[in-house]
Parts: structure tokens; C-alpha cells; sequence
């Protein structure tokens, strides 16, 4: 018989359905709730990537940290179990404070492979993305809610005998917390996923710090070009909320493959038109340490046993095979209105996609 007793968030009134915070609203098994923090300098030398999930439906939870300097990307992943305690944020190694809601975070990893302990600061309040949906013929298979922020970050960053000390003046850190159901490693599709395969995925995320404003830019296509989620707002300070409209993006891919090595996302409307140009400074594959699909080592919400921790090293010297069918983020140097910024330029283009001119998976820039 399962425990059911009441856990220390029930003391607060914070419930929204007639359940303990134990429980989430739904049943599905691929129900989440996780955030991912990135930290990186200004010039490009370091990439630190780290995020922390709980998959209550599997009584999972993990957490990971990959850092690219150079041609080497450090990663450290950790399981257990899910426990009781919702506001304690660890898992091995690696665990997340929360010093002051949506202002103020530790981040923190002890482990020798991979080390760091950083103090992230908000720089803009929080900004809430599009509520995201996806289907797969009638099934709904993702329904997420997400919100992202810009910051600060200060502390140190220890790998392989090297030590970045990260400073607020030459450093940026972004972070987006999402929760809902979105799919996971082990589920059988069965007919709809037999019938309805997905001929193409284009997407773009892409949130950046300047000095006196926010900007936070979404994107997802089908192959057609359909657009399922769009948004393009910025944030300033004293000033409501700007909507920039449909926003286009030109990217210029390295040849032979679908890596950006520039970019210009046009925003705003036929009055006011502006263009965002990206210039990329580091890039790390999400499906390369991090567990994002279609990693072959670990993805989130797998099950490893209990105090599960794995270290990697990965060279990145040569093109890695899973970097075309996922999710890349480039750190980036971003100008807009004579501004100059930094933030993450989150990429992935796969299968066909007929506005950029690919026409299957293996199609490339030319």
C-alpha cells in the first residue's frame, strides 16, 4: 500500500487540486517539473549548462551539468529517488538553493570531475513564455508551462585542473523553469505515433541580456513551416511589456550541416522593423551530456538506481553524430538598436523544413 501521508509542502497554501503536493493533477506517467540554468562569459571560453527535474508519475529525479571549454565538453548526471521534501533541490552532487524566489539562487556542484559554486542573480523579473502544446494525430503529448529570466552569475567554475572565476561584469546567465507533461524515454507510442511520424521540428529559443532591457524570443515550425508556438517580447523596466510580432529568422549554416554559424531574427512590424543579429560564441549540444533526446548514454527521468552518479568527457573536436537530430545551445553575442548583448541562441532543425530549404534528414546547408 502506497504512503500517503501528508508531506511538509502541505503546510502552505499553495494547493491547486483537492490532492497533496505530493501528487500531481494528472496520471500521465511523462508528468514533469524542472529548470535549466545556462552561465557563460563573454568571449566564449565557457559554456556551463545544469538543470535539475522531478518526474513524479515515475518517482524519479535527477539532475546534470556540462561545461564546453575549448573542445571538451565535462558532464556529471545524477539519479535517485524522488523523496518527499519538493523544496530540497540536489541530487548527488549537484543541488540548487533557492535564497530568495525568482531573485536570488545557489548553484552548486561537488563534484571532483566537475565543480562549481555560483550565486545567480535576476537581472529582469521573470517573463512567462506561450502556453506550449504539441499532438500526435488526437493525443496530447506535450503541455508545458515555462517562464525565463536573464542574470547575473559570480563564483567559480573548477574542470581538469582549470578555474574560471565568473564574474557579473563578464559573464551572463539565463534560466527557464518549466513544468507539465512532455515526453519521456520508455513509452511505447503505439498507432498514433506509427501513423502521425514526425517529418520535421525547427525551433529557436532564445532569451537575451542587455544592459536595460530583456528580450525573449520563441519559435517552433513543422516541416511546412506551420508555426505552433511564436513569441517576441521585450522587457524593460517602467515600461509595459513590448510585443515584436512574427519574428523571421535568417540563418546562415556552416556548409555540410545544420550548424548556425550566424543568424538575424527580423522583429518588430512594417513601421518599426528590427533586427536581432547573432554572432555565436560556444556551442554545446543538449543531446551530448546532458540528456536531452536523442542521447544514448542518459536522458532525463531514466531510471539508475539509487545515488546514481556518471562523469563524461567528450571530445568536440570533430562533428558529433547526435548534434544534428537535437537541440543545440550556442552561447552568443547579440546587436539590436545599437545595443550590444549576451544570452543563448537554442537552435534545432532536423528532418525536412521547406522556409529553410531541407528536405529530409539528411539534407544540409549547401
Amino acid at each position: 500500500m502506497a504512503d500517503d501521508r501528508p508531506v511538509p509542502l502541505d503546510e502552505y497554501p499553495v494547493h491547486q487540486v483537492p490532492l497533496s503536493m505530493k501528487h500531481v493533477a494528472t496520471g500521465d506517467r511523462n508528468a514533469y517539473d524542472r529548470c535549466i540554468f545556462h552561465v557563460f562569459d563573454h568571449t566564449g571560453r565557457a559554456l556551463l549548462i545544469l538543470g535539475l527535474g522531478v518526474y513524479p508519475n515515475l518517482g524519479v529525479t535527477d539532475a546534470y551539468a556540462t561545461l564546453r571549454t575549448g573542445d571538451t565538453l565535462y558532464a556529471v548526471r545524477a539519479c535517485d529517488a524522488l523523496g518527499e521534501d519538493r523544496t530540497r533541490l540536489a541530487v548527488g552532487p549537484l543541488r540548487i538553493e533557492v535564497v530568495r524566489p525568482l531573485q536570488r539562487l545557489r548553484l552548486v556542484c561537488t563534484d571532483d570531475h566537475l565543480a562549481y559554486d555560483l550565486t545567480w542573480t535576476a537581472a529582469f523579473p521573470a517573463l512567462w513564455e506561450p502556453h506550449h502544446l504539441q499532438r500526435r494525430g488526437d493525443r496530447l503529448t506535450l503541455e508545458g508551462r515555462r517562464f525565463v529570466q536573464a542574470g547575473r552569475a559570480e563564483g567559480v567554475i573548477r574542470a581538469a585542473g582549470t578555474e574560471f572565476a565568473v564574474s557579473a561584469e563578464d559573464w551572463t546567465g539565463t534560466r527557464d523553469r518549466s513544468w507539465g507533461v512532455r515526453p519521456l524515454p520508455g513509452e511505447d507510442g503505439g498507432r498514433l505515433a506509427a501513423d502521425h511520424p514526425t517529418e520535421g521540428f525547427h525551433w529557436i529559443w532564445c532569451p537575451v541580456r542587455f544592459a536595460d532591457r530583456f528580450l525573449m524570443v520563441v519559435v517552433q515550425e513543422d516541416a511546412d513551416g506551420y508555426r505552433s508556438l511564436n513569441d517576441a517580447t521585450l522587457v524593460r523596466p517602467g515600461h509595459r511589456d513590448r510585443q515584436l510580432g512574427w519574428p523571421q529568422a535568417e540563418i546562415g549554416y556552416r556548409s555540410g550541416t545544420r550548424h548556425p554559424e550566424r543568424a538575424v531574427v527580423r522583429l518588430g512590424d512594417a513601421r518599426t522593423p528590427q533586427d536581432l543579429e547573432v554572432e555565436i560564441l560556444a556551442s554545446s549540444p543538449l543531446a551530448v551530456g546532458a540528456g536531452y533526446p536523442p542521447a544514448e548514454d542518459w536522458q532525463h527521468g531514466t531510471w539508475r538506481g539509487a545515488g546514481w552518479v556518471d562523469r563524461r568527457t567528450y571530445d568536440m573536436s570533430a562533428p558529433h553524430p547526435l548534434a544534428a537530430y537535437g537541440v543545440t545551445d550556442h552561447s552568443a553575442r547579440f546587436r539590436m538598436d545599437g545595443r550590444t548583448g549576451y544570452g543563448i541562441f537554442e537552435h534545432g532543425s532536423f528532418g525536412r523544413h521547406d522556409p529553410s530549404g531541407f528536405t529530409d534528414f539528411t539534407s544540409t546547408a549547401p
